[in-house]
């Protein structure tokens, strides 16, 4: 969970190119050069345009060499030095040491800093794989100080080698060295770089070293991380301990410590720790997420209340999560409130917008719902993401609302971006089956089973959609025998087997499936089949009095309503 320290570290130097990061010459064959079809400027500064505009194109076309040749020949009729200097760094990228050098030579002579100077020998050096000579190189540029440090650690971290850029690290960064600069995040780079080119054992040789010679919390942290990366999970829980025990306040520390307490089922553990000491959104955020999954809500309501009463500024930053226990808690109004204060720019903006569509349309504000989703995917079309997010609330919108063909417009229009999103075909299948078009609700499971030949869940909505359809019996009953072995306790497919039996005229064996799916869950629909076997059983007391069991549930189900019809309210 820490930050890398390399980044930090080397973020200063962002804005110059790194000599070793531009990609080998492509093999491929340049486009004629339509200025070498020109006579020679009569000028100087005509012959220096010229060669800068043929390493321009040449450069555009990938063609590294020419670029080089071209920008060299320019610099050296030219008191530039950023022509000498760039000719340098694509002579290095191609590996071409005589070029590379004349470049450097006429880049020193045009004034270039000593710092640049030495970090392109050392990057020509690791280039053309002259361990000698970056041994040296590096040696000489990281005696330069942080500034030399910087471009060294750049340079290894992209070099084409990694095992000569290990062990040219393993040779400049040692602790009597490092204990020169004045610069304890040094060392942690310096191992995170050596963890990165797999130098484990010198990763973590010099993290101990960090402990020793600073003690820093992020010293500790990192140690343990690469200690539970190396799987020595005793020795990572060692360096958190130990680390508490120096920095007991330290919230990154915290964070990852109660992480593993949670992880370990010790949920009242890590709970202690992150309440007890600085908080920030990362522990508030913690503190949520361990005491929802371990259904602590003495402990969300605490939180609840603590963010509650932050200052406004604060409280204002923490609006989303503030809604996220709102909902926790069984609090949806109060939900809408925080997430209508998330401002639509920040972070959160967008799912903050999506929840309050979500609570308005359970709140009973069914149209001020729809309103809102229309909104989101009105404004986020540029954006695939969150234009996927909008047209799938719209569609399970119009879903609740039984709104089929709106649902499956919706659905449609995501899949305009990702037409192989599979659980998008899938839940747009269900809504063609509800909506009555089975042919197309066929199509869309047949689709999902092809390309998922093992999802469950498609086999049974197939498998049901044939089954109610009374098409295909023995392709549904191939099907939903696949599902049920797959998950025998699962409610939906055990009504759809029972469905299928129903259909088959096995009454008794539709009766005893559906009874289970009834009490794996007494839904509706799964209500009105089992009414449906026992009344063709001829229990028709025993059909009536789980008939009005079902119409309590949901009195709209249109499978409720008919066989009501059929049988008398």
């Amino acid at each position: 969970m820490a930050v890398p320290l390399i980044c930090a570290l080397l973020c200063a130097c962002a804005s110059t190119a790194p000599r070793m990061g531009m990609p080998d010459a492509a093999p491929v064959v340049p486009p004629a050069q339509p200025l070498a079809r020109l006579p020679t400027p009569a000028t100087p500064q005509a012959a220096v345009m010229a060669d800068v505009m043929h390493g321009d194109f040449a450069l555009a076309h990938n063609d590294l060499s020419v670029a080089a040749r071209a920008y060299l020949r320019a610099a050296q009729v030219s008191n530039n030095p950023e022509l000498a200097e760039r000719a340098l760094d694509l002579a290095i990228a191609v590996r071409d040491v005589p070029l590379a050098r004349q470049a450097l030579a006429r880049w020193q002579a045009l004034g270039a800093p000593e710092a640049g100077v030495q970090q392109a020998r050392a990057s020509l050096a690791l280039a053309v794989g002259d361990r000698a000579d970056a041994m040296v190189a590096f040696t000489q540029l990281t005696a330069q100080g942080a500034a030399g440090w910087r471009e060294a650690l750049r340079a290894l971290a992209g070099a084409r080698d990694p095992a000569l850029a290990g062990a040219v690290l393993e040779h400049i960064a040692t602790p009597q060295r490092l204990a020169q600069q004045d610069d304890d995040a040094l060392w942690l780079a310096c191992s995170e770089l050596g963890a990165h080119l797999g130098r484990r054992h010198f990763a973590r040789t010099l993290a101990a070293a960090s402990v020793r010679h600073d003690g820093s919390a992020a010293a500790y942290l990192w140690q343990a991380q690469l200690r539970q990366a190396d799987g020595d999970r005793a020795g990572a829980e060692a360096s958190l301990q130990a680390g508490l025990r120096r920095h007991p306040r330290n919230i990154p520390l915290r964070l990852v410590r109660a992480a593993r307490l949670a992880e370990a089922g010790a949920s009242p553990a890590a709970l202690g720790l992150l309440d007890n000491g600085p908080q920030n959104h990362d522990t508030y955020a913690l503190r949520a997420a361990i005491a929802a999954r371990a259904r602590q809500q003495p402990a969300l309501r605490a939180l609840y209340a603590e963010l509650a009463r932050l200052p406004a500024a604060r409280r204002g930053d923490e609006a989303y999560l503030l809604g996220q226990l709102a909902e926790l808690l069984g609090q949806p109004r109060a939900a809408l409130r925080w997430y209508a204060a998330v401002p639509a720019g920040a972070e959160h903006g967008f799912a903050a917008a999506i929840r309050r569509a979500v609570l308005l349309d359970r709140t009973g504000q069914t149209v001020a719902a729809r309103t809102l989703a229309d909104t989101l995917a009105r404004e986020s079309f540029e954006d695939p993401r969150h234009y996927r997010q909008a047209c799938v609330l719209q569609a399970e919108l119009a879903q609740r609302a039984r709104d089929w063909p709106r649902a499956i417009a919706a659905y449609s229009r995501a899949l305009l971006f990702d037409p192989d999103a599979w659980d998008l075909v899938y839940a747009r299948g269900v809504s063609y089956a509800e909506a009555g078009r089975t042919t197309d609700a066929l199509r869309d499971f047949h689709r999902v089973l092809a390309a998922q030949p093992d999802n469950v869940d498609a086999m049974n909505a197939l498998g049901f959609t044939l089954v109610d359809a009374d098409r295909d019996l023995p392709e549904a009953g191939v099907l939903l025998a696949r599902a049920l072995a797959a998950r025998p306790d699962d409610a939906a497919i055990n009504d759809s087997w029972g469905w299928l039996q129903y259909r088959l005229g096995d009454y008794p064996a539709a009766v005893t499936a559906l009874r289970k799916a009834w009490r794996l869950q007494a839904s509706a629909e799964i209500g009105a089949h089992l009414a449906h076997a026992l009344l063709a059983s001829g229990a028709r007391a025993q059909a009536r009095q789980i008939l009005d069991a079902a119409w309590r549930i949901d009195p709209h189900d249109r499978s409720v309503q008919a066989l009501r019809g059929q049988i008398g309210s």
